[in-house]
């Protein structure tokens, strides 16, 4: 076990945090030695209630601490309360509504978790990274001209855009806005799911930010089309797109191949920045109304 529980001085109210290792969970103290935590993957991958548990099986081998609140809206009583009315409750979610959502909603009437702040801007990077990057091998092997020289890029992107009866231009929006649209997809149904056992000003900061997402992907893959028409010569022709995926590509260092993969991982970043963004937005809207009420 890690620190000793008698050690830390512990009130009805306070946020616990113990270690899991890879990740921490959370739960709120309400006296006599007792903790309320969602239960959902404390112990393992099956998912559980909000429950009341002993201090102990609450920190079980992990260390123990309290996470402070300094500027809490309900402290003591009230939070306890919060997390007594939802006791019982069962709609556990990893990204959506977990320990640590539960726990900062009773002390600050705030659904948040910074695991999951963490998880999304960490993993919108690696995944425009990894679409770019299956672009490259897309647009590499698709066209008459196998490989990534220049005239290999624009093969592939022409073999790829006659799908839907265009040329270059068709193909690098296609495999943009399907990057896009796939990352949209992903957190609108994770993260960004609604809930019905969550407050409505909580559904409606997930609904603006499903929306956002999906303008994001579309705003990405625009103004990647854009970029490249801008980029070196003007236009969309033949030259326009070799020279702006070439100019694109050079601030990495790259040629036309690493050029595409920056304009067709533009979405998936755009989807999750702009989505995830807006649904933060939201949320800190309500927390300053509240306050200014308070």
């Amino acid at each position: 076990m890690g620190e000793k529980i008698k050690t830390i001085r512990i009130k009805i109210g306070d946020h616990l945090v113990s270690s899991r290792g890879v990740y921490t969970h959370h739960g709120i103290y309400v006296g006599q030695n007792t903790v309320i935590h969602y239960s959902g993957l404390a112990d393992g991958l099956q998912t559980g209630p909000i429950e009341k548990v002993s201090i102990e099986k609450f920190q079980g081998n992990g260390d123990l601490k309290i996470k402070p609140h300094p500027h809490a809206m309900h402290n003591g009583q009230k939070a306890k309360a919060r997390a007594l009315s939802r006791l019982g409750e069962d709609a556990y979610s990893l990204t959506g509504n977990n320990c640590e959502h539960f726990v900062n909603w009773c002390i600050d009437d705030e659904h948040k978790s910074n695991q999951v702040d963490t998880v999304v801007k960490t993993s919108s990077s690696i995944g425009a990274s990894a679409t770019g990057l299956a672009a490259r091998s897309v647009i590499g092997s698709a066209g008459t001209v196998v490989g990534l020289s220049g005239s290999g890029v624009m093969s592939g992107l022409a073999s790829v855009g006659g799908v839907v009866g265009g040329g270059a231009v068709a193909g690098a929006g296609i495999l943009a806005g399907s990057g896009g649209l796939a990352a949209a997809t992903l957190i609108n149904n994770t993260i960004l799911a609604d809930d019905k056992s969550l407050d409505k000003k909580e559904r409606k900061a997930r609904n603006a930010g499903r929306k956002a997402s999906y303008a994001g992907a579309a705003a990405g893959t625009a103004g990647g089309i854009a970029a490249v028409s801008a980029a070196g010569t003007a236009g969309l022709s033949s030259a326009g797109i070799t020279s702006g995926l070439a100019a694109i590509g050079s601030t990495v260092g790259g040629g036309m191949a690493a050029g595409t993969a920056i304009v067709v991982a533009a979405p998936v970043a755009a989807a999750a920045a702009i989505g995830y963004g807006i649904y933060k937005f939201f949320q800190s809207n309500k927390q300053k109304s509240k306050k200014k009420k308070k």
